[in-house]
């Protein structure tokens, strides 16, 4: 397994790095400059060994920044993929109701367009509200990395913000929703080497913290994710073309009560299997 990671010193330019207990080896002294070309060349998981084993530059995790380890990828998500996220839509609206029922059954997954790379926060960037919303959450949700050739390259934690109360208004305020300032957050450890099998095992858990206690809680697992991750690709990519790879959020099967909305200074801690932890606190957008 190899955890990848973007990081940042001070104001220096932000750099990829192998995160290794406590430290993270410099790919930037190797070249390592980018992803795209990484991992659209089928060897990721082969040079990154590699390097891994070379003389190369480490720097204390305490002494950096984590990023959202992605750097041109445009995100997407897929929606209703769980059962749970299925009963909460139709609760949201009567009017959209048979939608979302009839698109967890159907043979096409909801897709839509998430978040541009430039805009995904990372661990401990904000995560937004927005002002004229009464009903948000979080959505803790697995996030698969395709290369450009729509290969699963690896995984990483997400969380797709969402205004439940715009969505549930009408089924086509569905971008005003899902898509606005600081609605994306990636991180920390971008995880290669894993397999679809052993990512399913996987625990998903969410806690929401207002001013140190939590108010909400929530678990579930990736395998109750009811399509494959190569199903999902291969929709995300037809008639598409992504030169730089893409994310795809899966859906999340932990949904807050009703009568549960986020408050400016909130902390959302999302924690995936080996993915590791997300934390970002929520901000009025």
């Amino acid at each position: 397994m190899i955890k990848l990671v973007r990081f940042q010193q001070g104001r220096c330019h932000p750099q990829f790095g192998l995160l290794e207990n406590d430290s993270i080896i410099d790919l930037g002294a190797a070249g390592v400059e980018r992803l795209a070309p990484l991992f659209n060349g089928g060897r990721a998981i082969e040079i990154l060994s590699a390097l891994s084993k070379q003389s190369l530059p480490r720097v204390a995790l305490s002494e950096t920044r984590l990023l959202a380890p992605i750097d041109q990828q445009e995100v997407w998500a897929a929606g209703v993929t769980y059962l749970r996220s299925k009963k909460a839509r139709m609760e949201e609206s009567d009017f959209s109701a048979s939608a979302y029922d009839r698109v967890y059954e159907a043979p096409r997954p909801e897709l839509f367009f998430k978040s541009l790379p430039a805009k995904v926060s990372g661990p401990g960037g904000p995560v937004g509200i927005r002002a004229d919303a009464k009903w948000n959450v979080p959505e803790p949700e697995l996030a698969l990395v395709f290369n450009a050739k729509a290969q699963l390259i690896g995984f990483t934690a997400g969380n797709d913000m969402s205004s439940r109360d715009i969505e549930g208004e009408n089924l086509l305020y569905l971008p005003q929703a899902k898509t606005y300032r600081h609605s994306c957050a990636l991180g920390p450890c971008l995880v290669l080497g894993r397999s679809e099998s052993e990512v399913r095992e996987w625990p998903i858990r969410v806690t929401i913290l207002r001013a140190g206690q939590a108010v909400f809680e929530g678990s579930t697992s990736v395998g109750q994710i009811k399509r494959t991750f190569l199903e999902l690709g291969d929709y995300l990519f037809r008639s598409q073309e992504f030169p730089q790879g893409a994310v795809l959020l899966t859906g999340t099967g932990i949904v807050p009560p009703d009568a549960f909305t986020l408050a400016a200074g909130d902390k959302v801690r999302i924690e995936i299997g080996e993915a590791g932890v997300l934390e970002n606190e929520v901000v009025v957008v």
